[in-house]
């Protein structure tokens, strides 16, 4: 059976339609994989627990490093209330997104559960171990353990991230939350994780080092997006 003109104009109009869209959608899609890969690889401060996804410190970073030119592409690993340990189990799964640089922040649940330092020194070491033998150059993020566990703990503790810079031959970044620690404006109520003028704040503070490590890592800068 013959279908009317009309019929087949309208079909006509909404098969271009799909058409259109698919055109755009592959030149998205190429556009995201031709961006540099740089994954943030945390807990919760890097996933961004209570905040919108938009609000998140890889959401943040991302646009304030391409506003800046850097044709990249910052990739959320971070999951919430993840150890040392924990990170390093999942360390594989986060690597199937193939990244080409890496910032890595893990430590803080160790240190708020009281955890030896000693293991969690050993899991972050087997995470750089990693990252090392896949070629992949790492930012290590620091944080810093609360005065509460004693002058022991922290000592112990705070010490972690400078050896393990100097034993890999990676930047340091030392402290996550510079600049946001203990300030109320700009920390959600739970007084540890930031809100999004706080996240704005970290992404201020190390900005630079993250500059660094893309020009180190061979990321591509081009004109400023509007």
């Amino acid at each position: 059976m013959a279908l009317p003109k009309t019929i087949i104009k309208h079909f006509s109009r909404f098969a271009l339609l799909v058409a259109v869209l698919a055109v755009f959608g592959a030149a998205s899609a190429r556009a995201s994989e031709g961006a540099f890969r740089l994954l943030a690889f945390g807990d919760s401060l890097v996933h961004g627990l209570g905040l919108a996804a938009e609000d998140s410190f890889p959401a943040r970073l991302e646009g304030v490093l391409r506003a800046a030119g850097w044709q990249v592409r910052v990739i959320n690993g971070g999951n919430s209330g993840d150890t040392s340990a924990a990170g390093l189990a999942r360390l594989g799964w986060a690597l199937a997104d193939a990244p080409q640089a890496v910032i890595l922040e893990l430590g803080a649940n160790d240190m708020l559960r009281g955890l030896d330092p000693v293991a969690a020194e050993e899991n972050l070491d087997a995470i750089l171990t990693r990252l090392k033998a896949e070629e992949i150059p790492v930012l290590l993020v620091g944080v810093r353990a609360a005065p509460n566990w004693g002058p022991d703990y922290v000592d112990r503790f705070d010490s972690i991230y400078p050896r393990l810079a100097e034993r890999h031959g990676v930047p340091l970044y030392p402290f996550f939350l510079e600049g946001v620690a203990m300030d109320p404006a700009l920390n959600q109520d739970d007084g540890l994780h930031p809100n999004s003028a706080g996240v704005l704040t970290i992404v201020e503070q190390i900005l630079p080092r993250v500059e660094s490590l893309l020009a180190d890592a061979g990321a591509r800068k081009g004109p400023a997006d509007d």
